[in-house]
């Protein structure tokens, strides 16, 4: 792996030599933009506005604009003399508890590797101390233009610099919660139990960018002249959910035909919502079967008696 930034960790008065490499690659497919017309390639060139001419690289400088459209030029002559420890050094600052940092900080990884025979044994005296501790080292360096938070820890043998955001750059999270009250019940929450347990764990090496592949194999294809078959649409139920605990349960369902595995959790979620649902038809075919004998009673109407006709007295 190739370094793009070498210096040293400063760790109390001990520096330690190292080189820093990217721990990640991208594998996104990589388009150009085509002329339609003629199938040219599409190009980008700077163009200095003032004379309409291309400019190449070397002939151009850093400008910083003002509110007011002024433009302060900045060298690299200027930047290189900035009274900046982290220039040139990995500054730990604080040792924490690796639960302390937050992952929406997260940003970019760097491996760190001993750059000379001298830096192995401090590197290696770092690295161990943090796995004995099970702590995690705050640091603070430079490096494209910019001074970084990262947090410093060990993954196997190496030492990993994990690049952190700083805190004024991780936005609030007002107005992005439903607003208003929402009421969720015990059954709801019982099938949302059970529908985690029912899909379990996964080992995240397993996983794999499906839209990639599909990807590659649709450019595949075009190249050999033929077009792989479309899917057909899925057909989608509608957004508005009806009945949530009904939804649940068919998840349930379907995770546990997936999986193969039956969760506990899931039969007791399942039979309280019956149990519930046939208390709740138990009540409601109760409640008109109440209605019907006091509508019954209210009709009925006590059957009039009978009187025999009174005789006439004879003159």
């Amino acid at each position: 792996m190739r370094s793009i930034w070498n210096g040293s960790i400063a760790f109390g008065l001990v520096s330690i030599p190292v080189k820093l490499m990217s721990a990640t690659e991208n594998h996104s497919v990589s388009f150009r933009q085509i002329h339609t017309e003629d199938g040219g390639r599409v190009r980008y060139r700077k163009v200095c506005e003032l004379e309409d001419e291309e400019v190449q690289a070397a002939d151009t400088v850093r400008g910083y604009e003002m509110a007011d459209g002024t433009i302060v030029t900045v060298t690299d002559e200027d930047l290189a003399a900035l009274p900046l420890r982290t220039t040139k050094t990995i500054e730990v600052v604080a040792v924490l508890p690796a639960d302390r940092i937050d992952p929406l900080q997260m940003d970019t990884a760097y491996y760190l590797a001993a750059n000379g025979t001298d830096a192995g044994k401090p590197y290696v005296l770092l690295r161990e101390a943090l796995k004995r501790t099970g702590s995690i080292a705050l640091t603070k360096f430079a490096l494209r233009g910019r001074e970084r938070l990262a947090m410093l820890r060990v993954v196997d043998d190496v030492l990993l610099l994990h690049s952190l955001l700083w805190p004024d750059e991780i936005r609030s999270t007002e107005h992005v919660a439903p607003e208003g009250r929402v009421t969720i019940k015990d059954a709801e929450l019982d099938l949302a139990d059970a529908l985690m347990d029912t899909l379990g764990e996964i080992d995240p090496d397993s996983m794999h960018d499906d839209y990639r592949a599909a990807l590659d194999e649709l450019i595949a294809a075009k190249l050999s002249g033929e077009l792989p078959p479309r899917p057909a649409p899925e057909k989608t139920e509608g957004a508005e959910v009806i009945d949530l605990a009904a939804i649940l349960e068919q998840s349930v369902r379907a995770a546990e035909k997936k999986s193969g595995k039956r969760s506990g959790r899931a039969r007791t979620a399942t039979k309280k919502t019956a149990s519930k649902k046939t208390a709740s038809g138990k009540k409601t075919a109760s409640g008109k079967t109440a209605s019907g004998k006091s509508a019954a009673k209210k009709t009925a109407k006590p059957a009039a008696k009978k009187t025999a006709p009174r005789k006439r007295a004879s003159a």
